[in-house]
């Protein structure tokens, strides 16, 4: 085992999905990518709207990258810091395709990623990229449930 990614999305499952992909990588002598996925900034042309009418959208998207940037470099280095060959990715996209596709470009041999734990209704009305992870990843995937953290 090579390359582990550990797709993170901040919330309280995040420390048990570092702390599980950080053993693994130690143990392995594997290179550990923290990756996180922000949606891709809205266009809305089929409404007739141009990005230029509301650059505040933007502006929110850019905000948006500067702080998932600052807490993936907090995650380094208090969590992972140890690890040499640790490294951090921010891409934009859906977060299940985002994965999916790193996952596949970086020839990762294992995925790590958090389930909250949400029910059965919450799952069915917003989805669950834990979820669709299982049935999407072309390679073994761990998930670390939420509770781990706590």
């Amino acid at each position: 085992m090579k390359t582990i990614v550990a797709a993170v999305d901040f919330s309280n499952a995040t420390l048990g999905v570092l702390e599980m992909a950080g053993s693994l990588a130690k143990a392995y002598g594997a290179q550990l990518h923290l990756l996180h996925v922000i949606e891709q900034e809205p266009t809305y042309t089929a409404y007739g709207f141009t990005p230029d009418e509301y650059p505040v959208l933007h502006e929110f998207q850019e905000e948006a990258k500067r702080r998932a940037a600052r807490k993936l470099e907090d995650l380094l280095s208090t969590t992972t810091g140890s690890l040499p060959g640790t490294s951090v990715h921010l891409i934009e996209d859906s977060p299940l395709h985002g994965i999916v596709n790193y996952v596949k470009q970086n020839n990762a041999d294992l995925l790590v990623l958090g389930s909250h734990g949400h029910g059965v209704v919450v799952s069915l009305l917003l989805g669950s990229v834990a979820e669709g992870m299982v049935r999407k990843s072309v390679v073994p995937t761990l998930i670390v449930p939420a509770t781990l953290a706590a």
